[in-house]
Parts: C-alpha cells; sequence; structure tokens
C-alpha cells in the first residue's frame, strides 16, 4: 500500500464535512481517538480489507486470496465495502471513492461512533500497548486516557521480522510454519489480558510443613470441634493439593498457543512466529466479543446524527434508501447492526419510561406496563454506561427481553433432517435467548485446554474439550492436532465426547487412532 500513501488525502468539501461532523459528534457526549480519514479506489479498499485493515502486514497466501474473493464480490455486484476503520491510536477510517456525498457523510458518522466504542468499551483495553498486555482492572481507566494504540506500526513491525525468517530461512519452510500456527489461532484464552499474572514458584525453595488447619476450640472440646473424621478430611485435600502440583500444568492451560510458546521445544525463528501470531490474534478478540454492541453503536450514532444534524431534507431519501439496506435481514442470518441498534433504543426508551428495577418486574398489570411512562429521561446516560461495560454476551443476557423479541419477530431455527430444508425451531423466548448466547459465547469456538504436558509419563500432550452440547468436527479435529504435533515435536492427545461417549484422540506424528474412554 505504500505506492498509495501520497494519493489518499480526502478533498478539500469532504475535510470541511469531516470537521464539521466531529464537532457535532463530540457535542452528543461522544469521546474518540483523533481520526484520520483517508479515500480509496475500491481495488484499494479491497487490498486493506483482505490485510484485516491494515496497510502492512506480513507475506501469506491467505491475504491475496481473501483480495480476490473481495474483488470478485465486488465484481460481480454481491458485496461493497463502504468503510473501514482501524482501533489504532490516531484511528485511520477509510472512505470508498465514488460513494455519493450522503454516503460519505453516513460513514463519517459511523466511524466516529465506532471510535468512541474503541476508546471507551473494557474489551478494547487489552490492545493498549502501554500496559504490556495486562489490564487486572478494565472498567477503571486515568482521567486523562490516551493509551498507546499503535498498532499499525506494530503489525508492519510484525512483517518486517517474518520478512526477516524468509530471507534466512526460504519462503517455504516459513509459509508452512504459518500455515500450522493459522490453524490453532483461535486456541487463546480471550480474557488473558484481564487475568493478572500467575505467582512463579522458585523450583529452589525448600518445602515447608503442612499443618492440618483445625478450628480453634478449648482443650476439653477439642474432640468435639475437630473430631478425627474432620482433620483427615483435611489431611486429604492437602494430600490432592499437592499431588496437583506435582502435574504439569498444575491447573488446565486455556491458552494453548501462549503454553506452546512457553514450552513448546522451538527453533528462534518459530517462536518468533508463534508469538506474532498469537499477539495479533488476541488483537482481533475485542472486535469478536462486541461485534452486534460496536456495530449496534456505530449505527445508533449515525442515526442520530444524520437524521437531527447533518443532513438537510434534499438528502433524507437517500440516506433512508442506503439505511434500510444495511439494516435489511435476509433469510439464515443474524444482522449485527439491525439487532444492535435496535436494542440500543430498545434500552434508551425503558430507561427514558422509567421500564426497569424491582416496582418494574413486580407488576402483573399488562395495561399498566403499556403505558408505563415515569419521565426519568435517564436513557441516554445509561445507553453510555452500557457500552462501556457489556459484551456482546453480556449485553444480550441482560438487556434482551420477551418484549423486544416479539417486537422484533426473532425466531430459532435449524436444518430438518427429515424436510431436507432449514425451519424454525421456536419463537419461544428462552430458546432464542440461549441460542443467541451459545453462538456468541467464545465467538462460536470450543473450548480447549491443556490437561497435561507429560500425559503417560512419555512427555505426550494430552488436550481436553470442555462439550457443552455439540461434538467436535472429526476432520477439523485431526488437522489441528497435526498442526499441534508439528510446533509440540510430541505425540498429542485430545480427551472430549464423541456421541454421548468420551474418547481420546491420538496423532503421534504419522496416524491419528481412537479408543474409548472410561469417565
Amino acid at each position: 500500500m505504500s505506492e498509495f500513501a501520497l494519493k489518499t488525502a480526502l478533498p478539500q468539501y469532504l475535510v470541511k464535512e469531516q470537521e464539521r461532523i466531529e464537532k457535532l459528534a463530540a457535542a452528543e457526549g461522544l469521546d474518540f481517538f483523533p481520526t484520520v480519514f483517508e479515500i480509496l479506489s475500491y481495488d484499494q479498499m479491497n487490498e486493506l480489507a483482505a490485510y484485516g485493515g491494515f496497510p502492512n502486514r506480513y507475506p501469506h497466501w491467505r491475504f491475496g486470496m481473501e483480495y480476490e474473493r473481495l474483488s470478485k464480490s465486488y465484481e460481480y455486484g454481491l458485496s461493497k465495502i463502504y468503510e473501514m476503520v482501524i482501533n489504532n491510536n490516531p484511528s485511520y477510517a477509510y472512505l470508498l471513492e465514488g460513494n455519493s456525498l450522503t454516503d460519505q457523510k453516513m460513514v463519517m458518522c459511523h466511524v466516529y461512533g465506532h471510535v468512541d466504542f474503541f476508546k471507551n468499551n473494557f474489551t478494547f483495553r487489552s490492545t493498549d500497548l502501554d500496559v504490556g498486555g495486562r489490564t487486572v482492572d478494565p472498567a477503571a481507566r486515568p482521567k486523562n486516557y490516551d493509551p498507546n494504540r499503535r498498532w499499525i506500526d506494530k503489525m508492519a513491525n510484525h512483517g518486517s521480522r517474518i520478512r526477516r525468517h524468509v530471507a534466512r530461512q526460504g519462503i517455504n519452510k516459513i509459509e508452512d510454519f504459518v500455515d500450522q500456527v493459522l490453524s490453532l489461532e483461535n486456541l487463546i484464552d480471550p480474557h488473558a489480558a484481564f487475568s493478572g499474572k500467575r505467582a512463579v514458584k522458585d523450583p529452589d525453595a525448600e518445602e515447608k510443613a503442612t499443618e492440618v488447619p483445625r478450628l480453634k476450640s478449648k482443650d476439653y472440646m477439642e474432640s468435639f470441634i475437630n473430631p478425627e473424621e474432620f482433620l483427615e478430611e483435611q489431611r486429604q485435600k492437602i494430600a490432592a493439593e499437592k499431588e496437583r502440583a506435582k502435574k504439569f500444568p498444575e491447573r488446565a492451560e486455556r491458552d494453548v498457543l501462549r503454553f506452546l510458546l512457553d514450552y513448546a521445544p522451538l527453533e528462534r525463528w518459530e517462536r518468533d512466529i508463534l508469538e506474532i501470531i498469537r499477539e495479533e490474534a488476541l488483537y482481533f478478540v475485542p472486535q469478536m466479543q462486541t461485534k452486534i454492541m460496536n456495530e449496534g453503536w456505530a449505527s445508533y450514532w449515525h442515526s442520530k446524527l444524520l437524521t437531527t444534524k447533518v443532513l438537510d431534507a434534499s438528502e433524507i431519501i437517500d440516506y433512508a434508501e442506503n439505511n434500510a439496506g444495511v439494516m435489511s435481514t435476509s433469510g439464515g442470518r443474524l444482522n449485527p447492526y439491525k439487532l444492535g441498534v435496535e436494542l440500543y433504543r430498545n434500552i434508551e426508551e425503558r430507561w427514558d419510561k422509567g421500564q426497569f428495577g424491582k416496582e418494574w418486574e413486580d407488576c402483573d398489570d399488562l395495561d399498566a406496563k403499556k403505558h408505563w411512562n415515569l419521565r426519568l429521561g435517564l436513557g441516554k446516560k445509561k445507553i453510555f454506561e452500557v457500552r462501556a461495560l457489556y459484551n456482546d454476551v453480556t449485553f444480550i443476557d441482560e438487556f434482551l427481553t420477551p418484549e423486544f423479541c416479539r417486537e422484533q419477530k426473532l425466531f430459532s431455527f435449524g436444518f430438518s433432517n427429515r424436510n431436507e430444508r432449514f425451519e424454525i425451531e421456536s419463537r419461544e423466548f428462552k430458546q432464542v435467548k440461549e441460542k443467541l448466547l451459545f453462538q456468541m459465547t467464545n465467538a462460536g469456538n470450543p473450548f480447549i485446554y491443556v490437561e497435561d504436558a507429560n500425559h503417560d509419563n512419555r512427555g505426550e500432550l494430552l488436550l481436553k474439550h470442555e462439550h457443552q452440547g455439540l461434538d467436535l468436527r472429526a476432520d477439523y479435529a485431526r488437522e489441528v492436532m497435526k498442526s499441534i504435533v508439528r510446533v509440540w515435536k510430541r505425540p498429542v492427545n485430545l480427551l472430549t465426547v464423541v456421541e454421548g461417549k468420551q474418547v481420546m484422540i491420538r496423532f503421534d506424528g504419522r496416524e491419528h487412532s481412537t479408543r474409548h474412554v472410561r469417565p
């Protein structure tokens, strides 16, 4: 993208619109990073989108494949990227050359909503580079919050590091290893940045004698307060803790990539590439955790700003037509823009009218609820609080209501083997909510933990799948195990559940084997 760097500045008429919209957004209470807009042709936009929004990334064939997909989709009229914005400080946003002035205004308002969300939502605190990747209290922040989020520079540095390895090791060797690691990039702990640092035990420290804890009592009551059965139970607990401490790792480790980075027998260049892929995977985690909230917040503000302050009467019809396209819901797909913006509006209305709290929940009179309006005017304050302290899972869990589901005509659906088509499964609130939360938990990825790094005392890696109702896809699991063996360089075992029975899948570097195990 470097050859385009001097040709992407906004024309003067768009600069004036940007300055006006920025002032209007700030007056509404939005708090955003400095934002730089650039204007791109459609193929430049597709190139940036293929790179995940960053102008410089490491060399890999998947970016070219993604560019071809986006280009063909645009040429055939199947999709069009109106804008892109990067979680960076300062933020960079890209407008598409050829859009109408109404479209460009809508995109600018939408971008300022996104950048406000990047700066203020707690999940994005994990992308602050000046806290060393550890933020124990994400809700608390300094008064003049101006973090280091120069991710454009960091991604470019990642590209330079991998290009140096390519020059030394050859493109085929590097690309093959990157392929393997990319298949593992979802095996991370999305909450790692908020987990604090675990205490590291000194292996040379002397082991202290452990006393069995006793409840305080007088001598004559000792046998009653601390009976022998109780003391034996405490001894067994202490023995179990000591036994667990001998296991490695002591506790199941969710961040598989972190564990491999720390303990796998890797060459220096392999460790460097693994670290790069993990850092970039963690950067995109907040966007996966807040897709509905983020797009809903940006859509709420582009709608409010455009219809009340930015557009004149001659532009409203064009805006309404384009906005309807963004908000439309096609069969079989959940539109995060639509669900997010409608839920924010619902929250604002409920808190403006006082439709919350114990009195509201305890009211059984449907007519009273229908006309309930305490005129509290707390809606705007509440939605700003929500955008700061929630992610998609907690957002849906707390604010999705039966009334909202009925109003928005939400339903769950699934494939019917009998009729060989997708059919509506339920319109019941509980089923709809459960399915939504299930899809969003861990971004739909399985929960995989490192259980033992010395399984059967043979240096083999034991992974455990936390089964939550869905079996792993066998072909995916086998390919991922191949990639882990490439990194661990020893056989890998996976404990999971298949068709209700616990099984152990093993890959020794040559072939897969499966055996049933007792729970």
